[in-house]
């Protein structure tokens, strides 16, 4: 009877009025019909990573900023990523962000003071995020999976400012490709010293001693690839 009761409660609603296509996407079907609509979004998938591709190819050589969209742009942090942008696009980078509001914002504003060509790839959400006004290349994603191929692709490194999920879920796919060498020569920089020293202290204290992971790992993904901490 239990078991019965989860299976009706977890049973998906596909036709959810307000459901994204990543939400369709993830959601389990079992009847015949839905599987077939799983197989044809295969070439909206396609589409997707094939206008990324036409838009992303042309920008030159980039740096992918990321951070928390509900960052106010009176906060010191959000200065310093503006000034960060700025430099690394007077040195030549292109900068490409989430397109949002927040330290997205900060990143693309900084982009265009430094008269660098200033990307933003947003993303489909169940609520609105409207691109930020400091963008020359907007593209428009559904599937966050193609949305992250790009932010790796197309970059020569990743600045990281504080953030939530998003921003972590970023830092540990990136720090995933590191570590298994599918990406190399790939710096990854943290920027807040206060903000990510709790975190760093987690993966040496934690991860190194339960064998998660080992020191040179650390090593590798925090010192050498990914250059010092920033502080502030």
């Amino acid at each position: 009877m239990v078991m019965k009761q989860m299976k009706t409660q977890l049973k998906p609603d596909r036709y959810r009025e307000g459901a994204t296509q990543d939400e369709r996407l993830l959601e389990r079907v079992e009847d015949l019909q839905a599987m077939g609509m799983d197989a044809w979004r295969i070439f909206r998938i396609m589409g997707e990573f094939v206008e990324g591709f036409e838009e992303m190819s042309e920008i030159g050589p980039a740096v992918s900023i990321f951070g928390s969209a509900r960052a106010n742009s009176d906060t010191p942090m959000y200065q310093e990523c503006v000034e960060t942008a700025r430099l690394l696009g007077e040195a030549g980078f292109a900068i490409i962000t989430g397109g949002g509001p927040g330290m997205m914002e900060a990143a693309n504003r900084g982009a265009k003071e430094g008269g660098a060509t200033s990307v933003g790839c947003n993303i489909e959400l169940p609520f609105e995020q409207e691109s930020n006004d400091f963008i020359d290349v907007s593209i428009d994603f559904r599937y966050f999976f193609v949305r992250k191929t790009m932010f790796v692709k197309y970059a020569e490194a990743f600045v990281i400012f504080p953030g939530g999920f998003g921003t972590m879920d970023e830092l540990f796919e990136s720090l995933t490709l590191i570590q298994t060498h599918k990406v190399r020569h790939f710096p990854l920089v943290l920027f807040g010293s206060d903000y990510w020293g709790g975190l760093l202290d987690w993966l040496r204290d934690t991860m190194v001693d339960e064998g998660k992971i080992t020191r040179d790992h650390i090593v590798a993904g925090y010192k050498t690839r990914m250059a010092a901490l920033s502080g502030s």
